[in-house]
């Protein structure tokens, strides 16, 4: 019997291809279409499954079990869209062709339809399509009027079911009713992509480099990094993982109710607790907190790489002691304890240990 899934449905379009197409050299327009692509693939295969290659689109899912976050499908499509821009922008630069289709390269851009529904996995003759009515609706959300009415050539749209999911609060939406033949009225939200890439991109970084760490700790972890970072990140699910150790509270958080630079979180672990800040946040690659604990003060960087084809997780955590004073002895004290005992290292199995249960196909 086929089964009914529930889940979120992703579909990427470039838009202007059509037009682009039409005005340039068929070769290289081709191979530009190839390499911005293969780019929103990269991303798209962090947390999601590639359903199909649409021409100029990429259509993908991810069941709503899987989703640890709801909000890390947002920083999905952001980081796909600086992905995409960074691809075709230095792509621009890097050309020395004179033809149409590289010189207009800038032509192309990135638009995002995000919806929530059912659909089945039917398969004929080895060929996997999805279908159902919310498959059908996601596509013809691309035909709209949103540009028409804001001026917007990249932007990310959501359905009201898809905003209900995410439960998330969004500021600069615009709210916008769409009507299909045999679907009826889609209530929507849509935000502009290009301000808040502006935003992201020139937001300054607060790194450790390794040189300048106390302490250097790196862990293979079997999951893909996705589901890793979403561990890490949550602050419920790092309750999973502390057991009687010690419990997070997130105190305060950023616009629209996301994680992300100046968010606050808190824990209390036996006589004292600890309270970080979020410095820098770059979700899927880093992310730098400082901490302070009592008199103590620091800061710490957990960098997180995709290893065997995204099946295994890299994660390194770069710490650098601030307070007390003087530092170079609190420095020494910490560098003293981790070598007697690192406290990572059971954090991680438990979080290993989870992962597997919740990937296993017994509760897919």
């Amino acid at each position: 019997m086929t089964e009914t899934k529930h889940g979120y449905l992703l579909l990427a379009d470039i838009s202007g291809y059509t037009s682009y197409l039409a005005q340039v050299e068929l070769e290289h327009a081709h191979e530009i279409l190839t390499d911005l692509l293969e780019t929103i693939v990269e991303q798209f295969k962090t947390i999601l499954t590639i359903s199909k290659l649409e021409g100029d689109a990429v259509f993908a899912i991810v069941d709503a079990e899987r989703v640890i976050r709801p909000e890390s499908l947002l920083e999905l499509i952001e980081n796909t869209y600086i992905a995409f821009r960074r691809k075709r922008d230095s792509s621009q630069r890097a050309t020395t062709c004179t033809c149409r289709a590289c010189q207009n390269i800038n032509a192309l851009e990135l638009k995002f339809f995000l919806h929530h529904g059912d659909y089945i996995v039917q398969s004929i003759s080895g060929i996997r399509e999805l279908v159902g009515s919310d498959i059908n609706l996601i596509h013809r959300l691309t035909k709209n009027h949103i540009t028409e009415n804001t001026g917007w050539k990249a932007y990310a749209l959501f359905t009201q079911v898809a905003m209900e999911c995410l439960d998330m609060q969004f500021e600069g939406l615009h709210p916008q009713d769409e009507t299909y033949e045999h679907i009826g009225t889609v209530p929507t939200w849509t935000f502009d992509l290009i301000p808040r890439h502006q935003a992201l991109t020139s937001a300054q970084r607060v790194t450790i480099p390794r040189d300048e760490a106390d302490v250097i700790t790196s862990h293979e972890i079997n999951a893909p990094l996705a589901s890793l970072w979403d561990w890490m990140m949550d602050v419920q699910n790092r309750n999973k993982t502390m057991g009687g150790m010690g419990h997070w509270t997130a105190i305060s958080r950023g616009k629209g109710n996301r994680s992300g630079v100046g968010s606050i979180n808190h824990c209390a672990h036996g006589k004292g607790s600890s309270q970080e800040t979020i410095l820098d946040w770059r979700p899927f690659e880093y992310a730098t907190v400082e901490t302070v604990d009592g008199q103590a003060m620091f800061r710490e960087m957990l960098v997180f790489e995709p290893m065997d084809e995204g099946r295994r997780t890299k994660l390194e955590v770069r710490i650098k002691m601030l307070k007390p004073k003087p530092v170079f002895l609190a420095r020494f004290m910490m560098k003293m304890e981790f070598r007697k005992k690192n406290p990572y290292k059971m954090w991680f199995e438990i979080i290993e240990e989870l992962l597997t249960k919740a990937n296993s196909p017994s509760l897919s």
